[in-house]
């Protein structure tokens, strides 16, 4: 498993209007499949990402609350839009709006999931910064699941009095720059 030898550095790759990352994982969250475009922004390789957990590009800086929410959300067969701050082999980073999504056999069984991310505007990245920042601190106030359930429970009470739901919020957040 590749290790994190760099430390997080203050060093954007921005995505290009066109660029769409695509991955796709097993039911743990292991990656299978990696597309050209995320291996080049993230600067992994093919075989640094097969069978790595997903989170190998989990930046500091994301709150566990909302990989606890999109995880609750999968399970519970919902899709997941959000926004996300990821990490660069070199400790650079990059933010993307995602979606993640079940991948269901014939039988409707979950076999594993797919990730489309692209770039997000940035008045989404602005008002994320601020609300991961204060989720951060509520995590960082608790002992272990404790802060990460109470951050996902800020997120989300934040959340509804934007939108009807969690998605929605986050799509009018890329399409409009507001929630």
């Amino acid at each position: 498993m590749p290790t994190r030898t760099t430390p997080d550095q203050d060093k954007e790759v921005k995505l290009k209007d066109d660029d769409l990352i695509v991955s796709k994982t097993d039911t743990k969250g292991k990656i299978t499949y990696a597309n050209r475009s995320f291996m080049a922004i993230s600067g992994y390789s093919e075989q640094m990402l097969l069978e790595q957990p997903h989170n190998i590009i989990r930046h500091s800086d994301m709150p566990r609350g909302v990989y606890r929410l999109m995880w609750k959300m999968l399970q519970d067969g919902e899709e997941f839009f959000g926004f996300v701050k990821n990490r660069c082999i070199d400790g650079g980073y990059y933010w993307v709006f995602a979606n993640v999504t079940a991948d269901l056999d014939q039988n409707g069984v979950t076999q594993g999931y797919f990730s489309v991310r692209r770039q997000p505007p940035a008045s989404a990245i602005k008002l994320c910064e601020e609300v991961y920042r204060n989720m951060r601190q509520i995590e960082s106030q608790y002992h272990g699941n404790e802060g990460v359930n109470r951050s996902m429970a800020w997120l989300i009470e934040q959340v509804e009095s934007m939108a009807p739901s969690f998605n929605e919020a986050m799509i009018s957040l890329y399409q409009k720059g507001e929630a």
